[in-house]
């Protein structure tokens, strides 16, 4: 079995290389929740959504979040009553987002629920949340702090920020279910996914650090240069207080990593990293990085 660290965007597009190589019962995700948020009275787990509808064969690859096809009939109609709805949610993906909080509600583990979907979805990949409990990212602005999703999605990210900021009630600590995935895999692959919001979030969860430091660790670098191959991560590491580039990235891994890897087009010389092609622009692209991941897990 092989587990990833997860977000939204980078490591997805790698799983949709690897579930192609690999029987889905072989593959564990521990997904970021740390960008969760309450809209309409329902619960928005965008990273986990992605993964979900991935494995469910309804995740919309164009833009890499929500389900293919999807409409936006209630979105539209809160608008015209006066619902702010900064995020624009399908109907379809409403309806995942409404099950899940009304499962909170009801007091079962976001753990629990997250199988449960999977399970209805007809997933046979293991899903899980980084934790139980809530951790949210915020960004400090000159306006104040702002939740990572007003920051990415309601002003696209067009916002000065000068820190990053975890809130909770208490330390997050790693589920059960997620040690047991990390330390019952042949290695760990931590995706090109945000280093500061997508994974990060995951190795502040307590027991993630320790888990890691007892496995085959395998790193993809979601930078080329000083810039991110998409989303806010250059000016989130700034802000994290680290080099926006693969060395930077290096410096949040490098404790527990294996294997760093390195697009072939990067002018970051970091000595020792693996050169591979990790620009997955297509179904291709992203098969082609998942074949030479899982040669290097069975080198481990």
């Amino acid at each position: 079995m092989i587990t990833f660290l997860s977000g939204g965007t980078g490591t997805p597009k790698l799983l949709r290389g690897m579930r192609e190589l690999l029987d889905e019962r072989e593959i564990a995700v521990v997904v970021n929740t740390a960008e969760d948020t309450w809209l309409s009275g329902n619960h928005l787990s965008p990273d986990i959504d992605t993964v979900m509808y991935l494995f469910a064969g309804i995740l919309d690859t164009n833009r890499w979040w929500g389900i293919k096809g999807d409409t936006y009939i209630t979105h539209d109609l809160l608008a015209r009553l006066g619902v702010d709805e900064y995020i624009a949610v399908g109907d379809q993906d409403r309806a995942i987002h409404a099950a899940r909080g009304e499962m909170l509600r009801n007091g079962m583990r976001l753990t629990e629920i997250t199988r449960t979907l999977c399970n209805r979805l007809g997933i046979q990949a293991t899903v899980l949340p980084m934790t139980d409990s809530v951790m949210t990212t915020y960004v400090r602005t000159p306006r104040g702090e702002m939740h990572f999703q007003e920051y990415w999605v309601k002003h696209r990210g067009d916002v000065a920020i000068d820190g990053v900021v975890r809130r909770f009630d208490e330390p997050p600590a790693a589920t059960d279910e997620v040690i047991k995935a990390i330390e019952g895999s042949d290695a760990v692959v931590i995706g090109p996914s945000n280093p500061v919001t997508s994974i990060s979030p995951i190795l502040e969860c307590a027991g993630v650090r320790e888990a890691l430091r007892r496995q085959c660790v395998i790193a993809v670098s979601p930078f080329i240069g000083d810039a991110p191959v998409s989303g806010p991560a250059a000016a989130l590491m700034r802000a994290f207080g680290k080099e926006a580039s693969s060395a930077g990235t290096y410096g949040l891994y490098e404790e527990f990593v294996d294997v760093f890897i390195q697009d072939i087009r990067d002018p970051v010389g970091l000595p020792g990293a693996l050169r591979l092609d990790t620009l997955m622009v297509n179904r291709g692209k992203s098969l082609d990085l998942a074949k030479s991941i899982q040669t290097l897990v069975y080198g481990c």
